[in-house]
């Protein structure tokens, strides 16, 4: 825990390090303890910006005693032990300080109050992770890392015989991962599974080589080492023609009459996924379109923002108009998904529970329809970008309507040209 305060100059005696920041052991008078003593802080400072924090330590003395211990050039006998273990604390402020630059409080507070072994540790690191994609709001990345871990700790404690909470990065070699990759296939997990897990810890691994937890030559990824899978992705857009069967299909009741409504609202908008669908409010509607920022785009882009833009067809306005709430304010939602003033973990799994409802019963009514049993809503935005580009549309404005950054992005959703639009090619090719 740290304590902002005044600024006042640093006792004496301190370390400067680089001209960025001192750091100075502090006797804290401003509060008198139960015990007759005032609490010792490790005091750092830094000026530009002139910023002061105090950080708590387990030790508390006497003005009388702390000048004797800290002050004096000798201590006295009685005093050596406790100057010594002042000493220590100083000096592993320093030595964390170190490895950051340029220096910043929040990543000395990260480093400084761990335990010394924690550095190495994949589990910490995890955790550390896991708390920071929280605290953000960025709840399904943590649960993917959450997944992750949990995949690594299995495979450590009943494989490798050994405790994953004692696991270090040095441990994980390129021939521990392909011994993971294989225990994972064995068990009939996909090598997408095995690639989103091993991505994150891929990540976790360059965090720590960047804050200089572990050495670079420890990094087990890469060629002539080991290479996470790039599985070819699964085309998940239907056809025209599976569209429109799903579409005229027969719902055999109102769960799945919703389901495909909502499905078909995503595709219609520019393949909106269902957590900004939940998250629409009155305000992002205006003059036939609705103005949005994708959530995980907010979530993940430092730059500057890009809005998504729709062009709200017939289909999309009677969805509105069946399912929407009365309208309110400007910040009140659209559909009655979320509420207001719920928490970032309660509207996480509210719309984790939606998409689970779409999912569950599009799949019985595309099944029934005989399309296909594999669909989900994360199909409708695969067959938004196909049907778009089948029908003309360029990469770069399907790329747009996405919300992508990057044209690559939207590549992989492209399911390729059907046979009929390569006939229809083909057969135009002697129309000069």
């Amino acid at each position: 825990m740290q304590i902002v305060c005044k600024f006042f100059e640093p006792s004496k005696p301190s370390i400067r390090l680089k001209n960025e920041y001192f750091i100075s052991i502090y006797l804290d008078t401003r509060r008198l303890l139960k015990s007759g003593k005032y609490p010792v802080r490790l005091r750092v400072f830094t000026s530009a910006p002139r910023i002061q924090r105090l950080y708590p330590t387990p030790y508390a003395f006497t003005q009388k005693e702390f000048d004797s211990i800290w002050v004096a050039s000798k201590p006295r006998a009685e005093h050596k032990e406790a100057r010594m273990l002042l000493s220590a604390l100083e000096a592993k402020a320093e030595a964390q300080a170190k490895k950051i630059n340029p220096f910043t409080f929040e990543q000395f507070e990260k480093q400084f109050s761990r335990k010394a072994n924690q550095a190495t540790q994949v589990a910490y690191h995890y955790q550390k992770r896991i708390e920071e994609l929280t605290k953000n709001g960025s709840l399904g990345t943590a649960s993917s890392y959450e997944m992750s871990m949990k995949s690594l700790a299995q495979f450590t404690d009943l494989k490798r015989s050994g405790r994953f909470s004692r696991l270090t990065f040095k441990e994980i070699t390129a021939e521990w991962l392909r011994d993971y990759e294989k225990h994972m296939t064995t068990e009939g997990r996909s090598l997408t599974t095995v690639s989103i897990y091993l991505r994150a810890l891929r990540t976790l691994f360059n965090d720590a080589i960047a804050a200089k937890d572990i050495d670079p030559e420890f990094y087990p990824f890469g060629k002539r080492k080991y290479q996470v899978p790039a599985p070819k992705n699964t085309k998940k857009a239907l056809t025209s023609s599976q569209l429109k069967a799903l579409m005229e299909a027969t719902p055999a009741n109102e769960e799945q009459a919703k389901a495909r409504d909502f499905w078909f609202f995503s595709y219609a908008c520019n393949g909106m996924n269902i957590k900004d669908i939940a998250l629409l409010k009155w305000k992002d509607m205006e003059d036939g379109k609705l103005t949005f920022y994708r959530a995980k785009t907010m979530q993940t882009t430092k730059g500057k923002l890009t809005p998504v833009v729709v062009y709200l067809n017939d289909f999309a306005n009677r969805i509105i108009k069946k399912y929407s709430n009365k309208r309110g304010g400007p910040q009140d939602f659209v559909f009655p998904i979320l509420e207001e003033n719920q928490s970032p973990l309660v509207q996480f799994h509210k719309v984790k529970n939606f998409t689970r409802f779409i999912d569950q019963h599009i799949k019985r009514l595309a099944k029934a329809s005989g399309i296909t049993e594999e669909i989900s809503v994360y199909w409708a935005r695969h067959s938004f970008a196909t049907t778009s580009i089948r029908k003309g549309a360029s990469m770069e404005l399907v790329s747009e309507s996405l919300g992508h950054g990057n044209i690559r992005t939207t590549q992989g959703y492209f399911a390729g040209f059907d046979s009929e639009t390569k006939r229809e090619f083909a057969d135009s090719l002697m129309d000069f």
